[in-house]
């Protein structure tokens, strides 16, 4: 399940549609990065997470819910994916060309990681859901697997990743709403946030 988003601008009412973002994925890619320097409460580790999200504002809207929760683990968001020390992929899997472009950045991510062994690699969101074993256990493509109800758990499915043990998290919830998150706004103009209408797609 997911949370359904309104776009709400100042002073011009309400639309259902984002601003758009100037920072496309390269090679022709219809995700977008996520961008902001935010503070991190705890600044001792030095590492960074480049998330990209694909699909509906449902996506972009838990980007912002889970670079809220990275960030008190001491992660700064960046979009360099070169600098990153882990890298999600929050994604969408009503279209069949969604998935594909997902696969085809897993296969990307993964070239990385032959050269950075201590990259790791995490899919977030609906696809995370419906194809964790796929992902996990017969491709190995990605280091970490989380539904859209257990963003919460990253800290501790990143521990586990760290220790190489199986780090995944797809159970669903009907009381999760992360209401108590403050999510890290990204990519804004200033004046447009999503706002939170209701659960599921």
């Amino acid at each position: 399940m997911k949370t359904k988003t309104l776009n709400i601008k100042d002073k011009t009412g309400l639309t259902s549609s984002p601003q758009p973002s100037p920072h496309k994925n390269p090679n022709e890619y219809n995700g977008e990065v996520l961008v902001n320097e935010f503070v991190t409460s705890k600044n001792t580790n030095n590492k960074q997470v480049y998330i990209e999200s694909y699909g509906c504002q449902m996506n972009f809207s838990d980007s912002e819910i889970v670079a809220s929760i990275l960030s008190q683990e001491g992660y700064k968001l960046t979009e360099k994916l070169e600098n990153a020390n882990l890298v999600l992929v929050n994604t969408c899997s009503i279209r069949e060309k969604a998935e594909q472009t997902v696969r085809k950045r897993l296969e990307l991510f993964n070239g990385l990681k032959r050269k950075n062994k201590d990259l790791k690699i995490g899919v977030l969101g609906c696809m995370a859901e419906r194809l964790k074993h796929k992902f996990l256990e017969e491709e190995k493509m990605v280091d970490i697997v989380v539904g859209p109800d257990a963003y919460k758990d990253l800290p501790n499915l990143l521990k586990e990743a760290e220790a190489e043990r199986e780090a995944v998290n797809v159970i669903l919830s009907k009381e999760e709403t992360y209401g108590d998150i403050a999510p890290v706004r990204l990519a804004t103009n200033g004046v447009s946030a999503f706002v939170t209408i209701t659960r599921g797609c």
